[in-house]
């Protein structure tokens, strides 16, 4: 037995644990207010060991963002814009096509694709770029959409949820993105988010799409003015769906960023807090093999140490993103595949390039020759090389 757990106020949440017994919201909210994160992080690294093995994953993506405008006022958002705000912008199909044909140079295998809810887009601009990105190679995997996109987009074309995501599946949508997701809790949403889609109908998005055969990620905004309560609650109504479902290929813990925007927190979350949060949302979360801890919003440093409390994946090479950078994220826009898989090494990790899926494209054991060590750093470098044109 682990050290810290033997002399841990936790011991007996570590036996249920062991014994595969599920966690109840009385046993989660403890795990949140304990102040011994060692026990607790030896506890998540136990269930995520028992899950995937060795094993830590990144996928080789870029984000698109096809426009900030958007009809919403989220207290909590800095990336949408009005029509009016000089720094909005909205590209053309022609100017998405050229970034994703940059792109798949660099050899990614996702195009991960949110924006504003646009006031004046038709649905048809929506299923086009599919079909155009799509067209560029049948392998380019498209994940795309939060909930409240898919609910706009609904509302545009005039149809039901179900029969929006059947069209758009048709021209090409593979996974939708768990963004949107926020805390579930109507109080906390009325703060950060009036107007926003309800917990309620982001959860039936993510439903209609698990039953006609789609997949997707899900997510959770920790660190603003929801309580310890409020997080277990949101990981609660998750972990049903996917009880019913199996629907979500993983989880991603995103922390709050504070600057520019209408929510006042005085300090962004901490690392304690961040580490906690994905040890607890890993046991809780018996039904889910796999949880992200998200580079853009943790710093890759603090990223690779969740690797020990319950992350095994650390996201994409990304390229460029805005909505946290516009949040004030210090973080760089984009890390190289060379930097994921080292970082995965020095976690003591055998790093593994994923699908959107999180299925393993390659396994990379550690380089038996400088020849293999020399083909990781190529691949960054055609990335590093290429960085402006993309």
């Amino acid at each position: 037995m682990n050290f810290f757990i033997q002399r841990s106020e936790l011991r007996e949440l570590y036996d249920k644990v062991v014994a595969g017994e599920r966690l109840s919201e009385a046993d989660a909210l403890r795990l949140f207010e304990t102040k011994d994160l060692n026990a607790l992080g030896a506890m998540a690294d136990f269930a995520r060991a028992r899950k995937v093995g060795n094993h830590a994953s990144y996928i080789v993506n870029r984000y698109l963002n096809y426009s900030n405008y958007c009809i919403l006022s989220c207290q909590f958002c800095s990336f949408a814009r009005k029509k009016r705000d000089a720094d909005g912008f909205e590209l053309t199909l022609e100017q998405m096509v050229q970034k994703a044909r940059e792109a798949l140079k660099l050899g990614i295998t996702e195009l991960h694709i949110v924006g504003g809810l646009h006031p004046s887009l038709p649905f048809s601009y929506y299923t086009d770029m599919l079909k155009a990105l799509k067209a560029l190679d049948a392998r380019l995997q498209l994940k795309c959409f939060t909930a409240i996109e898919i609910l706009h987009l609904a509302w545009l074309a005039k149809k039901s949820v179900e029969q929006t995501l059947m069209e758009l599946k048709a021209a090409g949508l593979e996974s939708l993105t768990g963004g949107g997701a926020e805390i579930f809790r109507k109080e906390v949403r009325d703060q950060i988010a009036r107007g926003k889609e309800s917990a309620a109908e982001y959860l039936d998005v993510h439903r209609t799409w698990h039953k006609l055969g789609g997949r997707s990620t899900c997510t959770m905004l920790f660190g603003h003015v929801e309580t310890l309560a409020d997080r277990v609650d949101h990981l609660r109504q998750l972990r049903a769906l996917q009880d019913e479902t199996r629907g979500f290929v993983g989880f991603v813990a995103l922390p709050y960023q504070p600057e520019n925007n209408g929510i006042p927190v005085d300090h962004r979350p901490t690392g304690f807090d961040a580490l906690r949060t994905l040890a607890v949302s890993r046991l809780f979360l018996d039904n889910f093999d796999h949880l992200t801890a998200y580079w853009v919003g943790l710093g890759m440093k603090l990223a690779q140490v969740a690797l020990s409390y319950g992350a095994d994946d650390l996201h994409g090479t990304i390229i460029e993103e805005h909505i946290f950078h516009m949040a004030g994220a210090g973080t760089p826009q984009l890390q190289t595949e060379t930097d994921m898989i080292r970082a995965i090494r020095e976690a003591n990790r055998t790093p593994v390039q994923r699908n959107t899926f999180y299925e393993p494209i390659r396994v990379l054991n550690e380089p038996s020759n400088a020849a293999a060590a020399r083909d990781d750093s190529t691949r960054s470098k055609v990335l590093e090389d290429n960085l402006a044109t993309a």
